[in-house]
């Protein structure tokens, strides 16, 4: 697994780190309605029901990269009572949107791996 997204522009290369990668992944992730909070991808060493704070969500996201073009599997938890589909799908939107306006990084796939279900507090 590479420890870096290179990005060859005319100017030169651009390395982003998975770190600045994940964070951006699970900001855009848990800005989405329906998400309680990223997951970590070690449910069984981390807890199922543990929601990752902001500065772990590389715990929570996993990046692969070929090409220019990164695939991400994003780690969540989900409020009960609502449309796991939809929810899934309105972040893998919003992480591929974030990505290419924030990083200029291609996304080849988003998978969004939901880890638990939470009710939600009103």
């Amino acid at each position: 697994m590479n420890m870096a997204v290179k990005i060859k522009t005319k100017y030169g290369l651009i390395d982003i780190s998975n770190g600045v990668i994940a964070t951006v992944v699970g900001g855009a992730a848990t800005s989405n309605y329906g998400v309680v909070g990223m997951a970590s991808k070690n449910a069984l060493r981390d807890g199922v029901d543990s929601i990752l704070s902001r500065a772990n969500y590389k715990r929570g996201v996993v990046v692969k990269s070929e090409d220019n073009q990164v695939t991400v599997d994003v780690y969540i938890i989900v409020g009960y009572g609502l449309k796991i589909s939809e929810v899934s799908r309105n972040v893998q939107d919003s992480v591929k949107y974030n990505l290419r306006s924030q990083l200029g990084i291609d996304t080849k796939a988003v998978n969004v791996i939901v880890q638990g279900v939470k009710v939600l507090d009103d």
